[in-house]
């Protein structure tokens, strides 16, 4: 059975999903190559293949190696990530796995080694959003095909 096509039928959503992700990648600190990371692990651990695609892709244009993209999948064994990095691909994971860890204590204190005040909300917001997307991908089933040039990137 064919899935609907959620952007035509609550463009008012999409936009304002779209919206977050302008303010995400225009009005934070948060470096474009950590985002694209905390997407890519998010849409990993939720199994979007959608996203794992186009943010692949992504990381592709900001020029990362190879190795460190397939590194994201086992992150934790591996030397390809700055302590920063790898303390926001925790949080994702914490985040991600909400109903697991409870953003535990630990999980705060961690992240808070690397990211606070703003930073740390941002950053938060950011996982929010791409587990968003990732669940309007998959209920939706959206099939990767990479963007026309005039067609907005970061959206299913």
């Amino acid at each position: 059975m064919p899935r609907l096509a959620y952007p035509k039928l609550a463009p008012e959503a999409y936009e304002k999903l779209l919206a977050v992700g302008h303010y995400l990648s225009t009005g934070t600190a948060l470096e474009p190559v950590l985002l694209e990371l905390v997407y890519l692990r998010a849409s990993t651990l939720n199994g979007c293949g959608f996203c794992i695609a186009m943010h692949t892709a992504e990381l592709k244009k900001h020029h990362e190696p190879q190795t460190r993209i397939d590194a994201i999948s086992n992150w934790q064994a591996s030397d390809a990530f700055t302590p920063r990095e790898r303390s926001a691909l925790a949080w994702t994971e914490a985040i991600t796995n909400i109903q697991s860890t409870h953003a535990s204590e630990a999980d705060y204190a961690a992240v808070n080694q690397f990211f606070t005040g703003k930073d740390l909300v941002d950053l938060t917001v950011a996982i929010a959003q791409i587990n968003s997307w990732n669940r309007l991908a998959i209920a939706f089933a959206v099939e990767w095909k990479p963007p026309h040039p005039t067609k907005a990137v970061g959206a299913p």
